[in-house]
């Protein structure tokens, strides 16, 4: 399993990108975890961060091939996709048909607390 992290400007007001969680959570909730399953996704999170530059929400995914998973989704024309990947492009400017992953990142550092493994 493999964590994906990116971070995206916030292009919309925070109402904006609170009215699309409240619909993750809310009508779409059974189609929102129908989706991320269906990549082999097993933890998303969202985090908005106010930088000096503005808003930015960052993104932390824990699943399970990334790649595969960023291919099939880039190519799916699957109701809620399109209607998630739309709202991520307004939200952010960013294409989850270009670009599924956001742009590359590469893990510096990692800790973990797990006994005998220091």
């Amino acid at each position: 399993m493999q964590y994906v992290v990116r971070m995206t400007p916030l292009r919309r007001s925070i109402g904006d990108l609170l009215a699309f969680v409240a619909a993750l959570r809310g009508p779409r909730r059974a189609e929102t975890g129908a989706f991320f399953r269906r990549y082999g996704v097993r933890h998303e999170s969202w985090h908005l961060q106010d930088t000096p530059d503005g808003l930015v929400v960052l993104v932390v995914t824990r699943i399970d091939a990334p790649a595969p998973a960023a291919d099939a989704y880039a190519a799916s024309k699957d109701d809620f996709e399109l209607w998630f990947k739309s709202r991520v492009l307004d939200l952010s400017g960013n294409d989850p048909n270009e670009a599924p992953l956001g742009p590359p990142t590469l893990e510096v550092f990692a800790w973990d607390d797990v006994p005998g493994k220091e």
